[in-house]
């Protein structure tokens, strides 16, 4: 095993190569040793940086949620990313700060599905931002807030959450990563039909035969 000599760079790619473990596998199926081996540092620097296993995966928590509360800052705060929200907002920050091979969204399945209060905190920012949408849209015109606009940002987040959390199941039924630009192409032009005209209603541009 060899250290890093760089102690900030050390604790960084420890605690990126947990992250990719620890979505893969589930935290409690990893050892320190396989972060380490993973790292390629010894067991006792990643001892030396965090502690414990739960003091590594408390950093790994939070460097997720710092990531996300970073994309989620973009999107509330350019609200062009909403018109006409073609792809599901979330869906596109997601497409452009998470490339192919990213362990962030199996990390965000697991927070996500198994509860914790870093997974829970994470949904409840990603649920405020899909409120904070919602109003930009409803003040710009492009939507109505509905009679009951908790449960309508509540409904539009569990969509774009669902592109991210099922991706792989996506792709292997449709035959194209649902967020690659033409999965997202694809996946956008049918979500906008919908959200304008419900299943019986024909994509912009087409008229019923």
């Amino acid at each position: 095993m060899c250290s890093a000599s760089d102690d900030r760079t050390a604790r960084a790619v420890i605690r990126d190569e947990a992250l990719r473990l620890f979505g893969a596998h589930g935290p409690d199926a990893v050892s320190v040793r396989k972060v380490a081996a993973a790292a390629g540092v010894s067991p006792g620097l990643v001892i030396h940086h965090f502690g414990t296993k739960d003091g590594l995966r408390a950093a790994v928590d939070a460097h997720v949620l710092a990531q996300f509360t970073g994309m989620l800052g973009e999107l509330t705060g350019e609200s062009n990313l909403y018109a006409p929200r073609a792809a599901g907002s979330l869906t596109e920050v997601f497409a452009r700060y998470l490339p192919a091979g990213s362990p962030m969204p199996d990390y965000l399945r697991r927070l996500l599905l198994e509860g914790g209060e870093t997974g829970l905190r994470l949904f409840s920012q990603l649920y405020q931002a899909s409120r904070m949408a919602m109003d930009a849209m409803v003040t710009a015109g492009m939507a109505v807030p509905g009679t009951d606009p908790a449960v309508r940002a509540a409904i539009l987040l569990c969509n774009d959450l669902v592109v991210l959390l099922l991706r792989e199941q996506i792709a292997l039924v449709l035959g194209e990563d649902p967020l690659s630009p033409a999965g997202l192409a694809r996946w956008g032009n049918e979500l906008l039909t919908i959200y304008a005209a419900g299943l019986l209603g024909q994509p912009p541009g087409e008229e019923r035969g």
